[in-house]
């Protein structure tokens, strides 16, 4: 599959990898399919081992470097792509680790120091304030007879977009005339290299204006100082003023980085306005607030913009490793988001109709994506194919939010080639087969692809295209033959299995994929579309992903704990995904299983206050205990896009707001058992106009503000 174009660009959603590529299976062995005795494949691998078929030669897992970045977890990173700034909590930028501001994915700063009278200030607090912003706050002992009360307090804004604002405050009851020196300097580096421990030594400065500047062949950076400096030392790299600060005074100094030189190729800007509604949270959970209101700053940070079409805006998969677009995360997060309103969503899907592969060809209506890993069990997965997958889906529920029939009618014939893509790869078969060959067939795809087809053929129908009653004949012979293929029946009510391989062979293990199985799509009048497990199978998976050995009680593992090869730092092997916790426990509350997806919500809920509410996009699936906090993934991207997206699904399931604004009504299938007590919603968007509902503590949900003419379906 094509790999990502990012400057962050790396395999599906790992971070970037240094060292070799060697094939190894998970315990760095080659691994071999068992067989019966005779020669014939075992219908069931053994359990932990990895996924297997085919010749010899193609048993092995995809290569796997040595991975040892830099950390993150801690790091408090500010980002307004396509600028971030990266800090440590000494507000000290050092140039060590990731430290320094990010232009486009390079490093135009690494080192910004501070002395006050030949000190550096003593670090007392460091936060964030923004998504884009975090304040450090310093003092210094200026005065040799002070005592142990400090003279001066430094406090520094650090924006995303290259701003510094540092302000000197005298707490002294005398005036002080303070020496400051700023050093500075930078080595230009891409973030990939610094990531690998690749970079180089920094570079000469030059004086330049108020400021400095440096050069490579691969672009100059520079930084303006208002007020200008006295002193300028390009050797040193140094910025000095002298400064008279009354008693109780203040003064203010501002850094300004800019990238200078040539433009990267696809480099964007954020979008000047918020595409998404002003929407708030409030009730008796006092988490829901802070959550919701994060979860929209963080994604408004990582919003894309192409030059060349700057009405279109998508979204980043995340910061610091994965700071360009991701095709099948874009298009997921603008589903979950779909509440705020649908300017994400089409534009999206906009950008990504242009990616759309044409010409003859069995890849022809295609989204191209990068590959994936997909655990120890499995074989790397496709991107594209569930970007293109999601491509109708995305579509046909934004419609039903209200995107207007003129946007819908304009990216109809995208949505129509990536259905002709299912069509056509399906073939005379029933299963949707993996792209690679001899690959196997994933259940979630079959979930993907199901959804798709219904979707799909609701939209074609509703706007008048031919194609629908052929997509719903396929999803219904998926129907009969995923509840013959892809169900292992066992002494406790059985499991979906994973995969099927192509000669057969069921691959057993249980993970967070399957909660895919319950996210079906929305169709007209408030209706779900059906899905590929029946009643009895639906409640047992229920059953399963609301256990212990899935819920890990800050959310759901990506593997059970019960597995061979369970790793809670497994990216998807163990460890938790948010995007996937909100779709369980959206699908969970659709099809009536409240009590499970209330532990998963309130779990998840925990977990966002443990994180300051900024979700990572995967933490440790360590079971919680009393008193205990979620334990960090070193590699995480945070903010992430499906994460902060995550976290309005997990709100809005809450009140289980089904639209259909073709149709004019608009229904609400709430969860019952009101888990966060009261909660209301207000400034959401709907028909194009601001939509609120509450939902009592009895668990009944009402609309409080919704467009005219909309009416309350049944």
């Amino acid at each position: 599959m094509p790999l990502s174009t990012s400057p962050f660009a790396h395999d599906g959603d790992r971070p970037p990898r240094r060292g070799p590529s060697t094939p190894l299976s998970p315990k760095g062995a080659p691994s071999a399919a068992r067989r019966e005795p005779g020669g014939t494949p075992a219908s069931v691998p053994p359990a932990g081992r990895p996924y297997v078929s085919g010749p010899a030669q193609s048993l092995l897992l995809p290569p796997r470097g040595i991975v040892d970045l830099p950390p993150a977890h801690t790091a408090l990173i500010c980002v307004a792509l396509p600028g971030l700034a990266i800090s440590t909590d000494q507000g000290q930028l050092t140039g060590r680790g990731l430290e320094g501001f990010y232009r486009a994915g390079r490093r135009v700063l690494s080192r910004c120091q501070v002395r006050v009278a030949g000190r550096e200030p003593l670090a007392v607090q460091a936060r964030m304030v923004a998504a884009d912003r975090a304040r450090f706050v310093g003092t210094v002992h200026v005065s040799p007879d002070a005592g142990p009360d400090p003279d001066v307090v430094v406090e520094r804004i650090r924006t995303a977009d290259g701003i510094e604002r540092i302000i000197l405050h005298n707490a002294a009851s005398r005036s002080l005339r303070l020496p400051v020196e700023v050093a500075l300097g930078t080595d230009l580096a891409e973030l990939g290299m610094i990531a690998s421990g690749s970079t180089g030594p920094e570079l000469a400065a030059s004086v330049h204006d108020s400021g400095l500047r440096w050069t490579c062949p691969k672009g100059d950076s520079a930084v303006t100082a208002v007020p200008p400096p006295a002193d300028a030392l390009a050797s040193a790299g140094l910025l000095r003023w002298e400064l008279e600060l009354p008693a109780g005074g203040t003064r203010s100094m501002d850094l300004r980085v800019r990238r200078d030189g040539p433009r990267r190729v696809g480099a964007v800007g954020r979008a000047a306005t918020s595409l998404f509604a002003k929407a708030r949270a409030s009730g008796d959970d006092p988490r829901v607030r802070p959550l919701l209101r994060t979860c929209v700053e963080d994604l408004q940070a990582l919003l894309l913009r192409d030059p060349a079409h700057p009405s279109d805006s998508q979204l980043a998969a995340g910061a610091p490793w994965r700071c360009g677009p991701a095709p099948a995360e874009s298009l997921a997060a603008a589903r979950m988001t779909l509440p705020l309103g649908t300017r994400l969503a089409v534009g999206t899907l906009r950008t990504l109709a242009r990616t759309q592969l044409g010409g003859p060809g069995l890849r022809s209506g295609m989204i191209p994506g990068p590959r994936r890993d997909a655990g120890a069990h499995l074989p790397p997965s496709c991107a594209g194919t569930e970007a293109t997958l999601l491509f109708p889906v995305l579509l046909a529920e934004a419609r039903r939010w209200g995107l207007p029939e003129r946007e819908t009618e304009e990216l109809l014939p995208a949505a129509e080639r990536c259905l002709r893509w299912l069509r056509t790869t399906v073939g005379d078969g029933v299963h949707l087969p993996d792209p690679q060959p001899g690959g196997p067939l994933r259940c979630e795809m079959q979930a993907h692809a199901h959804r798709a087809a219904l979707l799909g053929a609701d939209l074609l129908d509703e706007c008048g295209r031919p194609g629908g009653p052929g997509l719903r004949q396929w999803a219904q012979a998926l129907r009969d033959a995923f509840a013959e293929n892809f169900w292992i029946e066992d002494r406790s009510g059985g499991r979906p299995a994973a995969a099927r391989t192509r000669d057969g062979r069921l691959v057993p293990h249980l993970g967070a994929g399957a909660a895919h199985l319950l996210d079906t799509g929305l169709l007209g009048c408030g209706a779900l579309a059906p899905g590929l497990l029946d009643k009895v199978r639906t409640e047992q998976l229920a059953r399963l992903l609301g256990a212990p050995a899935m819920d890990s009680g800050w959310g759901l593992r990506g593997l059970g704990a019960d597995e061979a090869a369970y790793n809670p730092f497994g990216h998807r092997g163990g460890a938790v995904r948010i995007q996937e916790t909100a779709v369980a426990v959206a699908g969970l509350a659709a099809a009536g299983y409240e009590k499970e997806a209330s532990g998963l919500l309130c779990g998840a809920l925990a977990a966002a206050e443990a994180f300051g509410y900024r979700l990572p996009e995967m933490f440790a699936g360590e079971p919680r205990m009393e008193g205990g906090v979620p334990l960090p993934h070193p590699a995480a991207c945070r903010p992430a896009a499906t994460a902060a997206a995550a976290g309005v699904l997990l709100l809005t399931a809450l009140v289980g707001v089904r639209p259909d604004v073709p149709a004019g009504t608009v229904t609400l299938r709430p969860m019952r058992s009101a888990p966060v007590g009261e909660i209301v919603l207000t400034g959401l968007r709907l028909a194009g106009a601001p939509f609120s509902v509450r939902l009592s503590r009895l668990g009944l949900a009402m609309v409080e503000e919704a467009a005219d003419g909309l009416q309350l379906g049944v």
